[in-house]
Order: C-alpha cells, then structure tokens, then sequence
C-alpha cells in the first residue's frame, strides 16, 4: 500500500515556530511528528510513502531519508517556493511516475485511527474513484453528507446543517490515480477540496465513516491535544 503525505504548506497558524522548522518536525511527546505519523502507516501495513514537501521540505528530507528507519520506502516531490496547493502538489506527484494505480492520501498534520489496510478494501468494494473517511461532528465545521455509502463534500456550505452536512472530512482518502489526476492541470495550482467538492457532486466518491475522532497539530490546541493522547498510557512506543 502506498500513501502520500502533503506536507508542503506553510503552516501560518503555527508560527514562529513553522518560521524554521516544517509543520511535520514539530515535537509532539518528544519526537518530531513525522515519526508518529509514519510508525502509524508502517504498523498498518504501507509499505511505500511519497512525502510532498515544500516550505523547508529539505529538513523533513534529512530526518526522514529514504525512510528504512521504520521499514518504509519514502520518496519526495519537492514544491519549492512555489507551492501549487494539495491537488497540484498529487498532480506533481502523477508527473513524476511514483504513483501506484491506487494510492492514500494523508495531510501532513493528521493522525488518525482508521485501519488503512480497511480503507483500501472499502475503496475497492465500493469500486469509486475516491473513498474518503468521515467522521460525524455535528458542527459548524461539518463539511459532507454521507448517504448511502457516497460523500457530497463541500467546504463552502454556508450553513452546513441546513443542507444536512453532519461529517467532516476524516483526513485519509484513496484515489484512483488514473480516473482522477490527467484532469488536474499540469503547472495547475489547485487544493483538494475543489476537487473533492466536484467528484462528490457528480457521485464519484464514497465514504467510509470512522467512530474515533482525529488529531491534527495545525493549531497550537490541535497540538496540545495530540500531546496528552500520545503522552498517555501506551501513547508512544
């Protein structure tokens, strides 16, 4: 199994610290969280991970490497400067051939409990283009509608209530390469939720709703949180 790991963002919200070090080498429970995130993938059986990296991307390469450290096999895509949102940094990704026909999707600040190897097996039962995970938050944050097994995503909604919108994106998804990138434009600077919000609408992705909330470290309370759980009993190996 392969995942890609966006992680080329500028992370704003977590300056100064994000001024000189990436958002994924920020210390969580004593260690850089790129090493949570990639001992997570490895004990659930991913085999191969493509970082695509860009503000200070070439410190997440020194401490990552080729990735041997946990039993991986990690390649780059590197944005530079100019960074061309999450669906143009997969579109650079397809450009350069490391894509397998199906591959996962993780943002570079999300650690999550869903079993990716249980992932891959709903894509492929629910023969889609995309699977993405949900979870139900009932929020003003909520952002898709899950129905019968399909997503209708949409970050835009004003009042996502209203439109019956009671889950949020989870923060791993599987893509048919080949169904879904040749239409993202080469050069292109494009974020994944416009493309989500697209294919949903047009019933080309499924969903598979998971019961344990998310983690994510893209906010000084986001980070706190993942802390406490992974400073906790059997939190960190």
């Amino acid at each position: 199994m392969q995942c890609v790991i966006l992680a080329g963002g500028l992370a704003t919200r977590m300056r100064p610290a994000t001024e000189t070090i990436p958002k994924a080498l920020l210390s969580v429970a004593g260690k850089p969280f790129a090493d949570h995130q990639l001992r997570w993938l490895a004990s659930d059986g991913v085999t191969d991970v493509v970082f695509a990296i860009g503000h200070l991307g070439g410190l997440i390469r020194d401490f990552v490497g080729d990735g041997a450290a946990w039993g991986l096999r990690v390649r780059y895509t590197d944005e530079g400067d100019r960074l061309r949102g999450t669906a143009g940094a997969l579109r650079l990704a397809y450009d350069a051939e490391l894509l397998e026909n199906a591959f996962a999707v993780l943002y570079g600040d999300s650690f999550l409990s869903v079993d990716v190897g249980v992932a891959f097996a709903e894509f492929r039962r629910a023969r889609r283009d995309v699977l993405m995970t949900v979870f139900r938050n009932d929020g003003a944050c909520s952002n898709a509608r899950l129905e019968g097994g399909s997503v209708v995503y949409d970050k835009t909604a004003a009042d996502p209530a209203a439109v019956g919108m009671r889950y949020i994106d989870y923060g791993l998804s599987i893509i048919d390469r080949d169904a879904i990138l040749p239409a993202v434009p080469p050069e292109a600077v494009m974020d994944l939720a416009d493309l989500y919000r697209r294919l949903s609408l047009e019933g080309r992705v499924a969903g598979l709703e998971v019961t344990e909330r998310f983690y994510e470290i893209g906010s000084p309370e986001g980070l706190a949180e993942l802390e406490h759980r992974l400073a906790g009993p059997g939190g960190v190996s």
